[in-house]
């Protein structure tokens, strides 16, 4: 395996130090985009002078070839001891060298592995966050298709896990359509700020060589040319910020994921998932369990940790390069495979998943606030009417009774005769609602409507 340093080492490389060191096992996934950024490294060399064109077509042969091998699974090769390549760079070079000899041992000119890195990675983080927000907007779709299907059914809003107010189910699952709507926002900021390409910073202070990294940067695609180059091989905040708004949106998902754990119970029976989405019991014959939403829960986790990693790692090292940055990659990957595995999940189950208004509850209250609303309407003081009613609401308790039965001459005593006995219903307390972004059904539809054109832009 050709080496890209050792000139001025006289002894070899611990074989287990090889082994501990080598970062191949997980970024190999980077071989695609190393050769991409291969390519436009050898255009710069040649406009600088440095490859004639016979060299460049060789190259421009050679880098066909790996990336035919790369799509057929057979490149990078699997090796073991002295054939072990430190890292996916060195066995894209070491390959060009087989296929194109002395030529291939030219590319590296004016180019560093700590500029070639984060190169690579910035490209593969461009396709990678796009891959992301693509699921995430499946996810949304599922969500808007669901409450469309079911956009009449009534359950109920939660504070501090009690029954607080009566909703649509469609305004309910429009409320995790709306964080996630932010989530692609966050990724789409992010990808935007890590838009600026390195390659041309060297191992931390450029290179002699007049190399035209504009131009480079035109080649991969890049908005603009990362302005100095120990910031350009050294930070990774593009890494903290791509984890951080991959663990908000599986704070997200996690939250929705839990409340599907809570509505597929027999306590709450408001979802029952297709079978295809609930695993068994090795003990228990009648569970139907909801592990697809489980582990979104505990990927959650996960992904929280590789973010303090992140953090840990970068906040104490001096610039520019160190070795400690490649512990940083298998944590950005696992994020991002975890985040995109759990919004297809996700969506994959909510799809087919059907939904139920929960049982009646003969001792409902969920409409008290609406009765104290109706008081404020009568000229009555909020907080006096939130008291009146609040007595209402303990009577009727006492008696093993909801609000709908309460008696004419109990909604007079506090105000309220002549009501309009439909306001004690958990419809009637939907269709009371005026306000914007409210669960009225009127409001429900427009909601419905604009958010599917969101989840198309």
């Amino acid at each position: 395996m050709t080496k890209l340093w050792g000139g001025r080492f006289t002894g070899e490389l611990d074989a287990e130090l090889r082994r501990f060191s080598s970062s191949l096992p997980f970024d190999r996934r980077l071989a695609a985009f190393d050769v991409q950024g291969g390519r436009a490294h050898a255009a710069a060399l040649r406009d600088a002078g440095v490859l004639d064109e016979d060299e460049m077509r060789a190259l421009a042969t050679a880098f066909d070839r790996i990336e035919e091998e790369i799509a057929a699974g057979t490149f990078p090769p699997q090796a073991e001891g002295d054939e072990l390549p430190e890292d996916v760079h060195s066995a894209v070079e070491a390959r060009l060298v087989e296929l194109c000899g002395e030529t291939g041992r030219r590319i590296h000119a004016g180019r560093s592995r700590n500029d070639q890195v984060v190169t690579d990675l910035l490209l593969w983080l461009r396709e990678k966050s796009e891959r992301v927000e693509s699921e995430i907007r499946e996810l949304q779709f599922a969500l808007v298709d669901a409450a469309e299907a079911h956009e009449s059914v009534v359950i109920f809003a939660y504070t501090h896990l009690q029954r607080a107010q009566p909703v649509l189910l469609a305004h309910h699952l429009l409320a995790h359509f709306e964080a996630l709507d932010r989530d692609v926002d966050r990724l789409r900021d992010a990808r935007s700020r890590a838009d600026r390409c390195p390659l041309g910073a060297g191992a931390c202070a450029g290179s002699s060589l007049p190399l035209d990294r504009g131009r480079t940067a035109e080649r991969l695609g890049f908005a603009r040319v990362a302005e100095n180059s120990l910031d350009a091989v050294s930070d990774r905040d593009w890494a903290l910020e791509f984890v951080s708004a991959c663990a908000i949106a599986l704070d997200h998902m996690s939250r929705l994921a839990e409340e599907i754990v809570l509505w597929s119970s027999g306590e709450f029976g408001i979802v029952t998932l297709d079978d295809a989405w609930c695993t068994g019991s090795s003990m228990l014959p009648q569970k139907r369990n909801p592990d697809v939403a489980e582990l979104v829960r505990g990927k959650a986790a996960r992904v929280h940790g590789h973010l303090m990693a992140l953090h840990s790692l970068i906040k104490g090292m001096p610039l520019a390069y160190n070795r400690d940055l490649q512990e940083g990659q298998e944590p950005l990957f696992d994020a991002a495979d975890a985040t995109e595995g759990c919004a297809r999940m996700l969506a994959g189950a909510i799809a087919s998943a059907v939904f139920h208004e929960p049982a009646a509850d003969a001792a409902d209250m969920s409409a008290a606030t609406d009765l104290a609303e109706e008081l404020v309407r009568r000229r009555v003081p909020f907080r006096e009417a939130h008291e009146r009613v609040g007595r209402l609401v303990a009577a009727c308790e006492a008696g093993g009774r909801g609000l709908a039965d309460a008696t004419d001459e109990e909604l007079a005593a506090i105000g309220l005769a002549d009501l309009d006995r439909e306001l004690l219903t958990a419809r009637g307390s939907i269709a009371a609602k005026k306000t914007f972004g409210s669960t009225a059904p009127a409001e429900v539809a427009r909601a419905l409507a604009t958010a599917r054109e969101r989840a198309e832009s």
